[in-house]
């Protein structure tokens, strides 16, 4: 019974570690879209250089903004559910971005997913860390830097 136990509690810790890892994907998957995109964006939003530019980098600084946030919303709520409210801010960030009309619209889109993406990215490891055993725990919190 012992044995049965331990295996079902590295699946679920595997488990996981993986589905918080998911979230650096999001990040390298937003970063590497928006290369792509920023031509159709160009050419259908009439946005200048400058605009594409901003367009462009304002989610990594509001990652790192997301990322000092994420701190002291997982002690005030936890990091299971800072987790969830990354997801959750992210998805709204995807559905404005993917309705937006206009370049300011576009934006407000990636400073949420911005933020969201930097609460996960803070907090993953953090959450995976805790939920870990002592001695898988350093090969499991290699999984956000690996994704």
């Amino acid at each position: 019974h012992q044995l049965e136990r331990r295996r079902t509690t590295r699946r679920y810790v595997f488990a996981c570690s993986v589905f918080a890892s998911l979230n650096n994907v999001l990040l390298g998957y937003d970063v590497g879209v928006m290369s792509g995109a920023i031509l159709f964006i160009q050419e259908d939003l009439k946005i200048t250089e400058v605009q594409q530019e901003i367009l462009v980098g304002i989610l990594s600084v509001m990652s790192l903004l997301g990322s000092l946030g994420g701190g002291r919303t997982s002690d005030a709520i936890g990091r299971k559910w800072t987790m969830g409210l990354a997801a959750i801010v992210f998805q709204a960030g995807a559905a404005v971005m993917t309705l937006a009309p206009s370049f300011e619209v576009l934006m407000i889109g990636r400073i949420l997913a911005g933020v969201g993406i930097g609460f996960g990215v803070m907090i993953a490891p953090v959450y995976i860390a805790e939920i870990s055993p002592t001695v898988s725990r350093g090969s499991l919190t290699s999984f956000p830097e690996i994704s």
